[in-house]
């Protein structure tokens, strides 16, 4: 396929490519160190073999990050679960929307179990400022990834957009393939999951027609991310403290290593993904209401939100947090004195991690709290409404 010479800075790897990029991460130092981490006991020759066997991206998420997720699924969570029977045409291609939860694994296991339900893996939006060294910006190159610029100026962050919608809009019609977005830039530290209008807007960018023309190209569907334990939420908890303690604190890249490293290592309990429908039928039917401009994007992302909402799949620290954070005993029924032990030791475990000079325990234990609660929260109002 003759892909547009505009998206060679952004786009993932062609398989033509492939084997020269190959070459490249097996003479990479750094590279082959991480590989002795990830997979230790395999000569890396053998690996690098392995490697140049793989024709397709598809071929080589199978054969390396299909077999490491699933063992990691076996080593750091109770199970991996998916619900896409809301999916009527899975000859169709869609661009899931969903919550962010962990910088590195949502849509990897997204890839997991599209697999295992006979449909194709996604090309997965990601931030520039997580490739911090050429190996990874290779490696989620070959992983079907495309390049999301941080940090721009105004006019340059317009002209990345209307880039990186194109190629959606190429990747989705012409490419033929799946995308996962994060409804938002950055994950939700609080978890409180909410679609952000600047993702719709930079969508309508590219392809053709109206609006709505426009999104229904894309074949939205929104996906729900459940973990129930998060790994990263004492260093979510933390940043938190440190926002409050200093207006101007940031997160440098070691804290985004150690983001990615703990996880994707740490102990995530039950693991649900979970998709609506896609939205079409219902773009068609908010366009027929002929809502002023300014709010169409905020209807959008309000039903996107819904859905994500509706569909999270709920576990017994959720409803303890909740009920901890109101003092109350309103769903008591829904965990048993067990699963309060349990949470309130995984609790005091996970705020023992926070090394801060002036740590406020109260402050912290509320917002890993509310952390917990809001799934619960959003997940009511969304099944009453």
């Amino acid at each position: 396929m003759n892909i547009p010479a505009e998206f060679d800075e952004i786009r993932p790897y062609a398989p033509e490519e492939l084997p020269q990029v190959f070459e490249e991460l097996i003479a990479d130092p750094m590279f082959k160190a991480v590989v002795g981490q990830v997979m230790p006991g395999i000569p890396f020759e053998m690996i690098a073999a392995q490697m140049r066997q793989c024709k397709t991206n598809l071929d080589f998420q199978k054969a390396f990050f299909y077999k490491l997720l699933k063992e990691l699924v076996q080593k750091c969570a109770k199970g991996l679960e998916f619900d896409c029977s809301a999916i009527k045409d899975k000859s169709i291609n869609y661009t899931f929307i969903s919550n962010h939860r962990d910088i590195v694994l949502d849509s990897a296991f997204l890839c997991v179990v599209l697999i295992d339900n006979g449909m194709n893996t996604v090309e997965i939006a990601i931030g520039d400022n997580l490739l911090i060294y050429p190996w990874i910006k290779k490696i989620v190159r070959i992983n079907k990834s495309f390049i999301v610029k941080r940090g721009l100026g105004l006019r340059e962050q317009l002209k990345s957009s209307m880039l990186m919608s194109s190629y959606m809009h190429y990747a989705i019609t012409q490419k033929h393939e799946n995308i996962w977005i994060a409804q938002r830039q950055g994950r939700a530290k609080d978890s409180n999951d909410r679609t952000q209008d600047s993702i719709l807007k930079m969508m309508v960018m590219g392809g053709e027609g109206d609006i709505f023309d426009r999104l229904k190209e894309m074949n939205l569907v929104p996906l729900s991310l459940s973990y129930e334990f998060d790994p990263c939420d004492y260093l979510k908890a933390k940043e938190a403290q440190q926002k409050r303690d200093d207006a101007n604190f940031k997160k440098s890249e070691e804290d985004d290593l150690a983001n990615m490293q703990i996880g994707i290592y740490g102990y995530k309990g039950h693991i649900h993904f979970h998709t609506a429908a896609c939205i079409n039928d219902e773009l068609d039917e908010i366009k027929s209401r002929n809502l002023p401009k300014t709010e169409v994007f905020t209807v959008i992302a309000e039903l996107i939100d819904k859905y994500i909402h509706q569909n999270y799949r709920l576990y017994p620290c959720n409803y303890i947090a909740l009920d901890w954070l109101n003092g109350e005993e309103k769903f008591a029924d829904k965990y048993t004195d067990a699963d309060k032990a349990e949470f309130e030791a995984y609790l005091n475990k996970q705020m023992d991690k926070i090394v801060l000079p002036n740590k406020d325990m109260d402050f912290l234990r509320h917002y890993m709290l509310t952390m917990y609660a809001n799934p619960a929260i959003n997940h009511m109002k969304a099944i009453e409404a």
